[in-house]
């Protein structure tokens, strides 16, 4: 029996890139299998063939059932996996990195541990949202404050646009049918991209429970990164989603999201929105070179690293 390490395994050369793939791919009622390196969608109607590659989130809604090669294949090339529950307010979701490097994860863990860089991020988290005021020197607090104000002005912005009548955010979870079409919609819309902001997290290496604006649970970072674009995608393609009709809005709103999303390549805006990031005051960089190689180093003194796979005690001294 091979161990992993001396399995071959597939790089991000023969992957495709995240910012390269497809937001999301919704399916339900049907038996997902994999062919080679796609995965295929059989239903009623026919068998579909989708590169598993290309997909950067698959979206699993009721009815749907799915092998366990499909779920090794969707693994191996990095894609998030979400199962949707009813009306698709509910979502688990999994993956693997594209990157063999942690480079990323440890510039994260670096701006998270400090009290001062992860409110610094924080405040660039805001600045990205809203370019048109500068946070600096604003608290926890205050940026809190200043962001539910700009949601809700936003809200109130879209209605007004649309012409629907908005009477506040209502959502009670578990009970997706309970709000109005509007309310269903901005909910779809939110899940949605909850599953692509989990699909690049984890792309990049990543950690989804780092969060620094939200913690306490294991998507924090996911969730943050989710709420960069809420006011300038999710919130409006909702309102025009319940503004053309109340039937089937959670569908349209998925469907109306997944095209937005791919006219504005927003794939790519949200790999290069993490990276400035984590990055900006972080000291590190990443090597674009290290990412293609699984590369191990083991920690040495002054965060020097050094080669893995040898007895470093023959270096230095004779052991017994």
């Amino acid at each position: 029996m091979e161990t992993p390490g001396r399995r071959p395994a597939s790089t991000p050369r023969d992957l495709t890139r995240a910012s390269d793939r497809l937001s999301f791919i919704y399916l339900e009622r049907c038996t997902i299998h994999r062919d080679a390196n796609a995965i295929t969608a059989e239903d009623a109607e026919g068998t579909t063939h989708i590169p598993s590659a290309t997909i950067g989130t698959l979206l699993l809604g009721p009815g749907t059932r799915i092998t366990h090669q499909a779920m090794s294949v969707l693994g191996e090339t990095g894609a998030g996996v979400v199962w949707v529950g009813e009306h698709g307010v509910r979502y688990y979701a999994s993956g693997r990195a594209l990157t063999r490097s942690s480079s990323l994860a440890e510039a994260q863990a670096l701006q998270w541990a400090n009290r001062r860089t992860r409110l610094d991020v924080a405040r660039a988290m805001y600045r990205l949202r809203f370019p048109d005021e500068d946070p600096a020197g604003l608290t926890r607090h205050e940026l809190l404050g200043r962001e539910g104000r700009r949601v809700k002005d936003c809200y109130r912005a879209q209605a007004e646009r649309t012409g629907i009548p908005w009477k506040g955010r209502r959502y009670t979870p578990g009970d997706f049918a309970s709000g109005d079409a509007v309310n269903q919609a901005v909910t779809a819309a939110a899940q949605a991209m909850y599953g692509v902001a989990h699909a690049v997290v984890t792309a990049l290496g990543c950690s989804p429970a780092l969060g620094f604006v939200h913690s306490g649970h294991e998507l924090s970072f996911v969730l943050d990164i989710a709420d960069l674009y809420k006011t300038e995608i999710g919130i409006p393609v909702a309102f025009d989603a319940a503004a053309e009709s109340s039937e089937d809005v959670g569908a349209r709103t998925r469907r109306t999201l997944r095209d937005r999303i791919r006219e504005l390549a927003l794939m790519d805006r949200v790999v290069n929105d993490i990276k400035g990031l984590l990055l900006s005051d972080s000291g590190r960089e990443v090597d674009a070179s290290a990412s293609d190689m699984d590369k191990v180093t083991l920690q040495s003194d002054g965060d020097e690293r050094v080669t893995a796979g040898i007895n470093h005690a023959s270096l230095t001294e004779e052991i017994w």
